[in-house]
């Protein structure tokens, strides 16, 4: 049969369908909380998903994420509070909007924009996956040896303002993928005599532990919760996006591709998407002195290019099994429980999988209008829930998760440790994206540089022989070099 007609008949199943839509609604609603992220919200899935078939189990993962994303903007527009790090580029504009009473407009932008800029980035996915994955099977240990290596450089590099740091936190991560007996040598490193060390450090637990945890001691730390700007109902939120669709074209489609490039890039994500397409949006504006004011045309390209990326995300997630940021390096570890080994053999075993995921990401998308709606018109209520309610139930799913994994207390005992360990790693101005990245490609780092040294029998040369690890190589050392040669240049250039 059909992959594609298999498929339609694994996502179009009553329970399939009861999964999109409770998980929809779970993530409209985790991400109208601020500081409860889109990672937290797909860290919190995993237990329940442990238990799905592995259709399902993605579909909740995606759809929760799309809605979740979408979502943030809502307590950004209503108590300048973004919802989710993808929300925090253009909450000033959607605050100022909604003082000046445009509320419909800035909600309504940012739903509308945002569907249209996930239904961009799906295209993109449905029409690079399989044709990467063609390429992908022709790969040997080389190129991915340099393409992890891409994959690690690019993270630091967009970490932050401090690469240094990112550097650090992705040591982290290689030093706790070190742990337990999965090396070459199937020697036991680092586990101190514990025999729950021999597996390794359980990557469910820890991504727990280091999105959720430290999510519940950051907000619980923040007692201040500022009033509405708005105290009466919702009108039309979809009146007027015509005509910002007809006026604002190029911005839509600058931000959906900005964002879906930036998504592919390992340990990138929504919110450094949403950054970079806002920072442009400002840059080819023809009214840049509005931006800062309450202006919607930042909202326009932000919340498209926020969406887009998670399209982007999944790209060499699928193709490679790396990780395009922190909610895929999770969705990553569903994959792997459900032996859908992501990789290009996974288009050739399980195509009808890869295309069910591909109608689910569309579904989630489409869904988003109606039950974004939704939650625009009960986003008061969903916002006076006290903390002091919400946050000892998600600490209580975080326990429970965690244990549920392996039926272990160990599994409680990294969650907590790792949660309070990316508490202050944040504070002190270390991203946590890099150490998930670190802990995920860790162990295929390994596996490839020792398998390509026994091919290449310790010339180093061997590395640069096939023109695809050549040009990957290239980059990577281009890269890292060019900070030094920037500086070298600077220094010979005349005054």
């Amino acid at each position: 049969m059909d992959p594609v007609i298999t498929a339609f008949g694994l996502v179009f199943q009553p329970y399939v369908l009861m999964v999109i839509v409770l998980s929809a609604m779970y993530g409209l609603f985790v991400g109208a909380i601020p500081g409860l992220t889109a990672t937290m919200a797909t860290a919190l899935l995993v237990p329940v998903t442990f238990f799905m078939a592995p259709v399902p189990a993605v579909a909740a993962i995606v759809t929760a994420t799309a809605m979740a994303i979408f979502s943030g903007d809502i307590p950004s527009a209503l108590l300048r509070m973004p919802g989710t790090p993808a929300s925090a580029a253009y909450t000033d504009e959607a605050y100022l909007l909604t003082k000046r009473g445009q509320a419909e407009l800035a909600l309504g932008a940012g739903l509308v924009f945002s569907v249209l800029g996930g239904i961009f980035g799906v295209i993109v996915l449905i029409v690079a996956a399989p044709a990467l994955a063609e390429i992908a099977l022709k790969f040997s240990s080389f190129e991915y040896f340099w393409l992890v290596m891409l994959g690690f450089t690019c993270a630091i590099f967009i970490a932050g303002n401090d690469p240094l740091k990112g550097v650090v936190s992705l040591l982290l991560g290689l030093l706790i993928s070190c742990v337990g007996l999965e090396n070459p040598a199937a020697a036991p490193r680092y586990t101190l005599g514990n025999a729950e060390l021999m597996g390794g450090i359980p990557l469910i637990p820890l991504m727990i532990g280091m999105f959720a945890v430290s999510e519940v001691l950051r907000f619980a730390s923040v007692v201040i919760r500022p009033e509405m700007a708005i105290d009466r109902p919702f009108g039309n939120v979809f009146g007027g996006m015509w005509a910002l669709l007809r006026k604002y074209p190029l911005q839509l489609l600058r931000g959906s591709v900005l964002g879906t490039v930036v998504g592919a890039l390992p340990g990138a994500g929504a919110d450094i998407a949403a950054w970079m397409s806002y920072a442009m949006s400002k840059r080819f504006s023809k009214e840049p002195e509005k931006f800062g004011t309450g202006h919607v045309e930042g909202i326009v390209e932000s919340g498209a290019a926020n969406n887009s990326a998670l399209g982007g995300a999944w790209i060499p997630a699928l193709v490679f099994g790396i990780p395009g940021d922190s909610i895929t390096a999770i969705a990553i570890g569903v994959l792997y429980m459900k032996n859908m080994n992501p990789g290009p053999t996974l288009f050739v075993d399980h195509p009808q999988n890869i295309y069910a995921v591909f109608i689910v990401f569309i579904l989630a998308q489409l869904l988003m209008l109606p039950l974004g709606w939704m939650a625009i018109k009960v986003a008061k209520q969903i916002l006076r829930i006290p903390a002091g309610v919400l946050m000892p139930m998600i600490l209580l799913f975080c326990v429970v998760g965690s244990f549920a994994i392996n039926n272990s207390m160990f599994g409680v005992i990294v969650m907590l440790v790792a949660g309070i360990a990316a508490f202050f790693m944040e504070r002190w101005g270390f991203p946590v994206a890099p150490t998930i990245l670190g802990v995920v490609l860790g162990t295929m780092l390994e596996e490839h540089f020792f398998s390509s040294l026994v091919k290449a029998d310790g010339n180093f040369v061997v590395f640069f022989e096939r023109p695809i690890a050549a040009a990957l190589g290239g980059l990577t050392l281009m890269i890292w070099l060019w900070p030094a040669g920037r500086s070298v240049l600077r220094r010979l250039a005349p005054r």
